[in-house]
């Protein structure tokens, strides 16, 4: 097979990998569930390593039950500058633990902007 062609395609098959592994290398999602909505959460991997080992989501379920709450970035689908559709953080908030029924991973399917600063 050409060279040309099987980068022909292996092309999309990289596309469709870009968002997760961006998401990866800066910030993780989560969905988290209430009784009255869901959010979208990032968490950087030092605030996700301040919170112990194990599975990212039990993590965050263990810090939310020991302490009542967990602050983390909310995340929502915007523009870059580029005019490029992306999650990026718009601001801080805190999560309940008596108003949280569910935290599970999110997976993006378009590129995760770094939260700021």
């Amino acid at each position: 097979m050409p060279v040309t062609r099987r980068l022909a395609l292996a092309l999309p098959a990289l596309a469709l990998a870009l968002p997760a592994v961006a998401q990866q290398a800066g910030v993780m999602l989560f969905r988290i569930v209430s009784q009255r909505d869901e959010v979208i959460i990032g968490v950087t991997p030092a605030e996700l390593a301040a919170m112990g080992s194990g599975p990212e989501a039990e993590r965050i379920a263990r810090k939310l039950a020991a302490d009542g709450q967990v602050g983390a970035w909310r995340y929502v689908v915007g523009r870059a500058a580029d005019g490029s559709t992306r999650y990026g953080a718009t601001g801080r908030i805190a999560i309940l633990r008596q108003d949280t029924y569910r935290i599970e991973p999110y997976t993006a399917a378009i590129p995760v902007a770094p939260p700021p600063g």
